[in-house]
This record gives C-alpha cells, sequence and structure tokens, in this order.
C-alpha cells in the first residue's frame, strides 16, 4: 500500500515535471514581457502582472473603458500630423498670419509641427506597447501618468483641428488632394496596420470561451479588412496614367523672386530665380506718394525693412504714403538673415548674406527691364493706393506708363493681372497677354481676350485645366512649393505655377508617385493577397499553437482540465517561487 502510495507521488511528480516544462517554454519572453510592462504599466516586478485567462477580458473594466481613448488620442494626433505635415506648402502664409496678429515673426508652423511629431510618438509607442502586451496574452494596466499624457496627446490634438477647421478652412483643400497623391501609400500602410493587429485579434479571438465574444472580436477588424481591400476601387490619381500621356513640365514663375535664397521682391531674389532656370517673376506693386511704383508685398514696412530703426515712429504707416527717396534709406535684406522666413530654407553662404545685407527696395521699371534683359515672363499684384493719396485714382495709368515708356520691356512677356479698367489696358497695351485670376465660364474668357487664368492650387482640376486649354486658355497655379503637389499639377495639365522653390522645383524630371493603370493594379492586388496570406498564418497559428497546448496538457495530466487547467496554469505563471 505504502508502495503504491510512492509510485502515484512519482507518476504525478513526473507529468507536474511534463506540465512545468511546458509552461516554461511560456516563460522564455519574460523578460521582453518585462520590459513591456515596465514601460506601460511601470509594473516591473513578475507577481505585479497578471496574464489574461482565456476567454476573459483583456483588462478590467476601468481600462475597457480607457483603452478606446487611447486609440481614439492616437487616431487623431495621426489626422493631424498626417494634416499638419501635408501643409507645409503654406506654412510661410501660416506664420505670416500670426505675424500680422502678434506683430513679430517666428516659425509657429516649425514648432507646432515638432510638437506634433513628439506626441504622435508618444501616444504611438503606449499603443504598441498594448498591442505587445495583449499579444502576449497579459492583461493590460495603463499607468496614471501615461493617462495623463494621453489626455493631453487627445486635447492638443482637438483643439489643433478644430482652430484649423475655423481659422484655416482652405487647409482641408490641401489635404483632399493630397490624397490623390499619396492614397495609394496611406491604402498599402493601413493593410500593414492590419496585419500587424491580426495577432492579438487572433490571439483573444480563439482564446474566447464564447462565440459571441469572438464575433465580437473578429466581426469588426473582419470589416475593416474588407473596405480596405475595396477601397482603391473608388481611388483617383491623375498621377495614375497610362504611358505617353503626360504633358509638358509646367514652367516655374518665381514668387517675389526666390524667397527662400533671397529677401523677396529685390534684385537679389529675382536675379537667383533666374539663375536657377525659372521661367517667369512674380512681384507685388505699391504706388509711393509721389508717384514711383516699387515692389513691397505688405500694408506695411516693418517686416521686410528697417524701418524700426531709421523711422520708429512710422512703422505702422501705409508704405504707399512714403515718398522714393525715403524708401531708398530703408535696407531690405537685413530682416531675411535674421528672422529666416522659411523653416526649411537652408544656410547662404558668406557672399549671398553679404549681398542679403545690401539689398534695398525695388523699383518696378528697374524690375521689368532685369526680365526684359533675361527674356522672362512677369505677372504682378497692382494694390490701388490708400485714400488721400495723389495717385489714388491714377495708379493703372501711372504703372501703365513705367510699363510702356520707362522699362522698355516687350508687352508679350507682361502678364496683366488685374481687373481694373481691363478695356482701357487692352487699348492701350493690346501686346499684354490678359489673366484672370478666377475661374469663369470659358465664353467670358474669350470675350474678354483672356489667355490665362492665375488660380490658387487650391481651386485644381484636371477636367477644368482640360476643358480651358481646348480653348487656348493655359493655367498658371500659385503657391506651389512642395514636390507632392508640383506632381500633381503636373499631372493635371497646369502649364506654369507661381513657386518659392524654384531651386528645388527645376530639378524635378518627372512626377513623384507616377505610375501607369497596370503597375497600380499589381501592386494592390499584390498587397491584398499577400496581407490575406499572412493574417491566415497568423490565424491559425494561434489556433494550432492553443490547441496543441491544451490537449498536451491534458494529456500529460488528465486531473487539469478545463477550468481547473487554466487556473492552474495562471498561477504557475504568475508564481515564479513554483517554477523555481
Amino acid at each position: 500500500m505504502e508502495a503504491s502510495s510512492t509510485s502515484f507521488k512519482k507518476l504525478k511528480f513526473g507529468k507536474l515535471k511534463v506540465v512545468r516544462r511546458r509552461l516554461l517554454q511560456r516563460y522564455e519572453h519574460q523578460p521582453f514581457i518585462s520590459c513591456l510592462a515596465g514601460f506601460y504599466s511601470c509594473r516591473w516586478k513578475r507577481y505585479q502582472r497578471q496574464r489574461t485567462e482565456p476567454g476573459k477580458c483583456c483588462c478590467k473594466m476601468r481600462e475597457c473603458l480607457f483603452f478606446p481613448l487611447l486609440i481614439g488620442a492616437f487616431c487623431l494626433s495621426l489626422i493631424f500630423l498626417y494634416t499638419w505635415g501635408e501643409g507645409k506648402n503654406d506654412y510661410n502664409n501660416f506664420d505670416w498670419y500670426n505675424y500680422g496678429n502678434l506683430g513679430f515673426w517666428f516659425l509657429w508652423s516649425l514648432v507646432i509641427l515638432i510638437v506634433a511629431s513628439i506626441l504622435f510618438t508618444y501616444i504611438s509607442l503606449l499603443l504598441v506597447l498594448a498591442m505587445c502586451l495583449l499579444a502576449e496574452g497579459q492583461q493590460l494596466y495603463l499607468h496614471w501618468s501615461h493617462k495623463i499624457g494621453t489626455f493631453l496627446v487627445l486635447g492638443f490634438s482637438i483643439a489643433c483641428l478644430f482652430a484649423l477647421a475655423v481659422l484655416w478652412g482652405d487647409h482641408w483643400k490641401t489635404v483632399r488632394l493630397s490624397f490623390q497623391i499619396t492614397a495609394p501609400y496611406l491604402h498599402i500602410g493601413a493593410i500593414a496596420i492590419m496585419v500587424l493587429l491580426s495577432w492579438p485579434v487572433a490571439l483573444h479571438a480563439i482564446r474566447a470561451d464564447k462565440k459571441v465574444i469572438q464575433v465580437i472580436i473578429i466581426g469588426p477588424y473582419l470589416a475593416i479588412l474588407l473596405f480596405l481591400f475595396l477601397i482603391p476601387l473608388g481611388m483617383y490619381s491623375p498621377c495614375i496614367r497610362e504611358m505617353g500621356t503626360l504633358g509638358p513640365k509646367p514652367a516655374l514663375i518665381g514668387h517675389r523672386g526666390a524667397p527662400m535664397l533671397a529677401p523677396e521682391n529685390t534684385e537679389m531674389s529675382f536675379q537667383k530665380t533666374i539663375e536657377h532656370g525659372g521661367d517667369g517673376l512674380e512681384t507685388d506693386v505699391t504706388i509711393s506718394y509721389d508717384g514711383v511704383p516699387f515692389l513691397m508685398h505688405d500694408t506695411t514696412l516693418k517686416r521686410t525693412t528697417n524701418i524700426k530703426e531709421v523711422y520708429p515712429n512710422d512703422t505702422d504707416q501705409n508704405a504707399a504714403l512714403f515718398s522714393w527717396d525715403t524708401l531708398q534709406k530703408l535696407n531690405a535684406g537685413t530682416w531675411f538673415l535674421k528672422d529666416k522666413p522659411f523653416p526649411f530654407m537652408g544656410s547662404l553662404s558668406k557672399a549671398d548674406q553679404n549681398q542679403a545685407i545690401n539689398q534695398s527696395i525695388y523699383k518696378l521699371s528697374d524690375f521689368l527691364h532685369l526680365a526684359d534683359s533675361h527674356n522672362k515672363l512677369v505677372i504682378f499684384d497692382l494694390y490701388r493706393p490708400p485714400d488721400k493719396h495723389p495717385y489714388r485714382n491714377l495708379w493703372i495709368s501711372r504703372t501703365l506708363e513705367v510699363i510702356l515708356k520707362e522699362s522698355g520691356i516687350r508687352p508679350h512677356l507682361v502678364l496683366w493681372l488685374n481687373n481694373n479698367m481691363r478695356s482701357f489696358v487692352q487699348s492701350v497695351a493690346p501686346g499684354f497677354q490678359h489673366t484672370m485670376g478666377s475661374k469663369a465660364p470659358v465664353e467670358d474668357l474669350l470675350k474678354n481676350n483672356i489667355v490665362k487664368l492665375n488660380l490658387v492650387y487650391t481651386d485644381m482640376s484636371a477636367e477644368d485645366i482640360r476643358k480651358y486649354a481646348e480653348a487656348n486658355i493655359t493655367t498658371n497655379l500659385y503657391v506651389v512649393n512642395e514636390p507632392w503637389l508640383f506632381s500633381l499639377a503636373w499631372c493635371s495639365g497646369a502649364h506654369s505655377v507661381t513657386t518659392n522653390a524654384v531651386h528645388l522645383l527645376k530639378n524635378l524630371s518627372q512626377p513623384l508617385f507616377l505610375m501607369t493603370p497596370q503597375q497600380y493594379n499589381i501592386m494592390w492586388i499584390l498587397t491584398d493577397l499577400t496581407s490575406l496570406l499572412l493574417i491566415s498564418l497568423i490565424f491559425a497559428l494561434h489556433w494550432w499553437r492553443e490547441r496543441n497546448f491544451l490537449c498536451c496538457a491534458q494529456e500529460s495530466n488528465p486531473v487539469l482540465e478545463s477550468g481547473t487547467y487554466n487556473k492552474f496554469r495562471t498561477e504557475l505563471s504568475d508564481m515564479p517561487a513554483v517554477l523555481a
């Protein structure tokens, strides 16, 4: 009897050793899990953690309620980062808007981009840690400091998106345009995320003990996956086109010259545009108090000159109320080196720095002479002088006098944009290329002898550009700085673009992301098939692993079945002393 009892104990101990060996296989990743739980929950000791029992929820009720907030913070921060990143084309406009409200120049756009990137990286790491813990069957517990951080990311993203919607509504048009370029690659990224998510989804779905829970876990996942598989059917991009259908590269018109390389609207800025092969020059014209047209974009002189030092009491005075002699005493280049108006403008050589420091306000007649000598097109916004200005009602005639008599520029190089007194201008200067600043019916444009449209890039439409081109009306888009946006304009058929980055866009030999429909279909089908295969393998692996582990454990000790076995396995996984 005593020998029989001893044999039974040995047999039981031997079978427990088999179970122990099986469970130790699951302990091989403990250092990895320790790091995951430590960073996510600040629980570095093994006894502080809990595994998720099969069929049970992945976390306690409070954590279940908070986990969607973590996912929401990730999604909103991703949306804002993408939105703000794609808006880099208009960072200068954003900073200029803030300058007008705050009174000093600062690169707020770059600061927001950096902060958004840091917060997105932080919330992404938290989500990755959570997914890894779920994949390892661990219960989630987010530390209170990370919960505060999650609310911070959530609040920042919501506030920024709301501010964009209210203060900068046109920015959403830029985002919609960006999808025409990035959508095929966003699709691949979304599919890759779904493949990664299949690991924890498969684990918890297979370990669920009720069919309803399995449906709740797998149903939404499969619905989203099916949507992503089919979404390319409704995708459109002008850069997905047949070989040989792409039009010529759009001409490049320097916006206020080359403002990333030199102070805007100065002689140096326009010379830089010419040096880099620009096809035209764009500027802004104001008329001084004594009737001299000069180049100035702002209403006042305080942003682009040293008027605070020379005439500190006149910093808010309208630029048109100064005489030309007074304007000549101002420096128009030192601000450029001090403020660095563009976030990614790079550094200037010593020679360029010395040249920039010595720039002054540029006259329209000198600007036109420079353009004519290099056979460059010119287009400019003409600002009407304020009330009580001597040339308030003579601004058009005075400007025409400078163009036709003082500058000597050939008329066909002038793209006349101003819509005031257009009939008079056409009669005085029939050689001008008359340009309209907004869309209009083709019949009306032809009736008014319009040969070019000058449109903001957010009005870009391949269909409209083609319609106007059929009536011999070309299209110029402004202001296009980013290579992806220039590529989209090229694929849409634009004939020219106004840009701050002539020196960058000149290097593009073909549009970015250009592909044929056949190439895109292959990419789409391969992505879907590869992801489907990987997801199926992951689900099969989890099914095999869970089934094999349970069967082996029960064969080793039939007493440890069902709930008793699961409880025993959980206790062993959380008690190092037992396994020691």
